[in-house]
């Protein structure tokens, strides 16, 4: 399925000049990280906006200071020029509260230098009785100022309005149901944002040794040999959630999200630490999103383990039984194989049993292991059918539901998982009674 775009819009501004909240104002979502704290947008991130039946592409970026030197802040101007170049039109936004600021003299020379139409909003302008504060920001020369509220929604309606006029159209993007969905889940500093920049081949992802940089989800899409892959980079995620606050809370709440909407996982683990129980924790998020998920032993370059040692642990310790790669963002060794192992995760997450196939298997299985009883009423299992895949769930039919176990109940999908190559796959099971 490919939806039409007028095309894409920057949004680039000095760091807490209410970026993120303009942002989930136009799309009306909480995609972007919201806090206080400024700098909390650092990587590019791409959402769709529809304004009255038309639909364009917005690009956050991190704030840009130009004056601060730091190698994450230097990380974050390189995204932003880059998400400017890309664009059709960018989006300059500055605080009317603090009045015109050096930042904002030194980004709108950039922006004049760069030679692309702007338009420059002047928000937090809360009462539209003050929309005169954004007057004095004409002295940018960047034309004349659009005062607005993100957090209100003051002007942001006649915003859309102008930006649907000036936008070329003539833009697609083709990201359709068959798309495969892939969240990059690992705990913090793992390599995960190295990882993606590897996939996509282009530094996309801000990538730094300071565990945490990566703050929202964020959607790449990667086109390989007429297949769709739509990935997500997420935060790092640490064992204690319910100790974490404010941005930590929230960014985790995205990974999750993330993991929600996703037919794969990749569960990424340090192969130079090994195996810690706060991967097993991770991994244990891909399964309760429903995910298929397959174990990536990243930095392999750096280490001397072996897959064969790791992976009979992850099996006993992993209900899913996933498969396990091991690859080096830093040398490009196994990423062609991930994908598509990814691929072959994907086929059996979307696959179908057929209702013959399954009916032969419950019947080996109900002379293979004696069912429980209780009462002398023993368990029968019966005939059973897949109602849905993407990921497959099957409905088994059977004499008296109350004589389920837990450990017959792991032990049947195990025996499914096992037969019908689904390693990986979660496998949902209902047994109901044949009335």
């Amino acid at each position: 399925m490919s939806e039409e775009l007028l095309g894409t819009v920057a949004i680039v501004g000095f760091p807490n000049v209410g970026k993120s909240t303009l942002i989930n104002r136009l799309t009306e979502s909480r995609a972007a990280v919201v806090h206080e704290t400024p700098g909390v947008t650092r990587d590019r991130k791409e959402l769709l906006c529809e304004w009255n039946g038309k639909t364009f592409l917005i690009v956050d970026t991190g704030g840009v200071d130009i004056a601060d030197r730091s190698p994450i802040t230097r990380s974050i101007a390189e995204q932003a020029k880059a998400a400017v170049e890309e664009a059709d039109l960018v989006l300059f936004v500055t605080d009317a509260r603090a009045g015109v600021t050096p930042g904002d003299e030194e980004l709108a020379a950039l922006l004049r230098a760069a030679r692309k139409p702007v338009l420059l909003v002047a928000n937090k302008i809360d009462d539209p009785r003050r929309d005169t504060d954004a007057l004095e920001f004409h002295r940018l020369g960047l034309g004349d100022p659009v005062p607005l509220s993100g957090l209100h929604g003051h002007g942001t309606g006649d915003l859309l309005d102008t930006i649907v006029e000036q936008l070329p159209g003539g833009g697609s993007v083709s990201v359709g149901e068959d798309a495969i969905r892939v969240a990059i889940l690992g705990r913090p500093n793992v390599g995960k944002s190295s990882l993606l920049n590897a996939l996509v081949g282009q530094e996309r992802v801000i990538v730094s040794d300071v565990p945490g940089t990566t703050r929202d989800a964020i959607d790449t899409v990667l086109e390989r040999d007429a297949r769709t892959f739509v990935l997500v980079d997420t935060a790092g995620l640490r064992r204690k959630r319910k100790h974490r606050q404010g941005i930590e809370y929230y960014s985790e709440l995205r990974a999750v999200e993330a993991a929600e909407r996703a037919d794969v996982a990749l569960v990424l683990i340090d192969a130079g630490e090994g195996v810690v129980e706060q991967d097993l924790a991770v991994a244990d998020v891909a399964r309760k999103a429903q995910c298929s998920t397959l174990v990536v032993l990243s930095k392999w370059d750096a280490t001397q383990v072996r897959i064969e040692e790791v992976k009979p642990m992850l099996t006993r310790r992993l209900r899913q039984r996933p498969p396990v790669i091991a690859v080096s963002a830093h040398s490009g060794r196994g990423i062609s194989r991930l994908l598509d192992t990814v691929e072959s995760l994907f086929a059996k997450h979307t696959a179908r049993v057929a209702t013959g196939e399954l009916n032969r298997t419950l019947a080996e299985l109900r002379s293979s292991r004696q069912p429980p009883s209780r009462n002398g009423k023993r368990l029968n299992l019966l005939y059973g059918t897949q109602v849905q895949a993407r990921p497959p769930r099957f409905r088994l039919f059977v004499n008296d539901p109350s004589l389920i176990t837990r450990d017959y109940g792991y032990w049947v999908e195990n025996e499914l998982r096992n037969r019908f190559a689904l390693e990986g796959v979660p496998v949902t099971i209902d047994f109901v009674g044949r009335g």
